[in-house]
């Protein structure tokens, strides 16, 4: 009996001299980036590496302690103190913690992170989003960020998205609408979303809303045709003829043999006094002096398939709606190969001098090397000695390089000629150079 009793105290002595520790800490907690480690003394970084090991080992006291020797001016103070208190369930403080270091470092990944797991703790679901999005912006590819804010877009999206058809199926338009919205804000690319949400402001006679969601569905399906018939009928009823054109002729080329798409766009055609192409574009070859709607018919049909780039965005222009070149003009000032003028208008009529189509040639070599095409100049420009320009010129170091590329030359007696106008057959030649250069 005495040896069961020592043998029992001499376990609870052992027992007595062991080290607890606390288990793991449920929140994620990733290593100190070297942005901040490198800001600090050898000392400093040591101690701050041991508040560190200790908070993600879930030893909040001894972390606290190391970080308050560090004091306030410390990097890691505020965000490590937020750590701390999520660690011991103090959670409007670790908010705090949190905020604090991100008003002294907003770009500071640790702490968005913290704040994205204390609002998901508190069921702040909007919150952990936005503060997910701030760190996938900074770190598209974060491992940890990128996966909650899957799960949470897909999970939020699919919940809002029934709550819209649920209220919409009971006649509540207003929640339902709401609902829809707030699937937007989890996925703004949902094509569910935009077309319910267009259907809602169509009966609420709202046309302005309804472009804003069929441009928005158009641009996530944009070869779609139930959409593209959709978008193109209410930009019609919206008399925006441009645009809509532009639209139904897309659409007609997924159906070509659909003769009220061609109607509605012969009538789109008749409204805005527009002729055929055919008509205009073949009489360019005999025109003394190329027009800026010309150039921007010239670069837009001998690079159809080039010029494409789903981001651009068409310039607001006020003087081309009777222009037959308007789709083309559209297509080249959106890509920036053509300028429209500070007061929104293109002078579709106005020739084209050799000094401009030098730098129009510029812009449009800068859009080709941006998709990916090799063009070389053959010597550098410095060697170029123009006699009728300038060198402090504007458009001397533009004339330069577009001659270094060997696309237009100098005259024998290196002459430019830069205020004089372009041939419809020079126009034509220039572009084919260029054409020649990326095929």
């Amino acid at each position: 009996m005495k040896k069961i009793s020592l043998i029992f105290f001499l376990f609870l002595w052992s027992w007595s001299c062991v080290t607890l520790q606390p288990p793991p800490p449920s929140i994620y907690i990733e290593n100190l980036p070297q942005s901040i480690t490198t800001e600090l003394t050898l000392e400093e970084r040591i101690a701050a590496e041991e508040a560190w090991k200790n908070l993600r080992l879930g030893n909040a006291s001894k972390a606290q302690k190391t970080i308050i020797r560090l004091g306030v001016d410390s990097p890691i103070y505020y965000v490590g103190l937020g750590y701390v208190y999520f660690l011991l369930d103090d959670l409007l403080t670790a908010e705090e913690g949190f905020k604090a270091a991100i008003k002294h470092s907003p770009n500071l990944t640790l702490a968005h992170l913290g704040l994205a797991q204390l609002y998901q703790k508190t069921g702040q679901e909007d919150e952990a989003f936005s503060e997910l999005r701030e760190v996938l912006k900074r770190e598209p590819s974060h491992p940890w960020a990128k996966q909650e804010f899957t799960t949470l877009k897909t999970k939020k999206t699919g919940d809002f998205l029934d709550q819209a058809k649920a209220f919409r199926a009971e006649g509540n338009i207003e929640k339902s609408k709401e609902a829809y919205l707030k699937a937007l804000y989890y996925s703004p690319e949902s094509t569910e979303a935009h077309l319910a949400l267009s259907e809602i402001y169509k009966k609420a006679n709202d046309l302005k809303s309804v472009l804003v969601h069929l441009r928005a569905a158009n641009a996530n399906e944009p070869s779609n045709k139930k959409i593209l018939a959709e978008y193109a009928e209410a930009l019609f009823k919206a008399e925006q003829y441009l645009k809509g054109l532009e639209i139904y002729e897309n659409l007609q080329e997924l159906e070509p043999q659909n003769k009220e798409i061609q109607e509605r766009i012969e009538s789109i055609k008749n409204k805005l006094g527009i002729f055929e192409l055919a008509s205009q574009y073949n009489i360019i070859p005999a025109s003394v002096a190329v027009s800026r709607e010309e150039v921007a018919a010239l670069l837009a049909v001998k690079f159809k398939g080039i010029l494409e780039d789903p981001v651009a965005k068409n310039p607001i222009v006020t003087d081309i709606s009777t222009s037959w070149a308007s789709k083309y003009i559209l297509k080249v000032t959106s890509l920036g190969i053509l300028d429209v003028y500070a007061n929104h208008t293109f002078e579709p009529k106005k020739t084209v001098t050799r000094a401009e189509m030098a730098e129009i040639l510029l812009r449009l070599i800068d859009f080709l090397k941006k998709k990916g095409y090799k063009l070389i100049q053959q010597f550098s420009p410095e060697r170029i000695q123009i006699s009728d320009v300038a060198p402090d010129n504007y458009y001397y170091p533009l004339i330069a390089q577009i001659i270094a590329y060997q696309i237009m030359d100098l005259s024998p007696q290196k002459t430019f000629s830069p205020e004089q106008s372009l041939s419809g057959p020079e126009a034509i030649k220039i572009l084919d150079i260029v054409l020649a250069l990326v095929k």
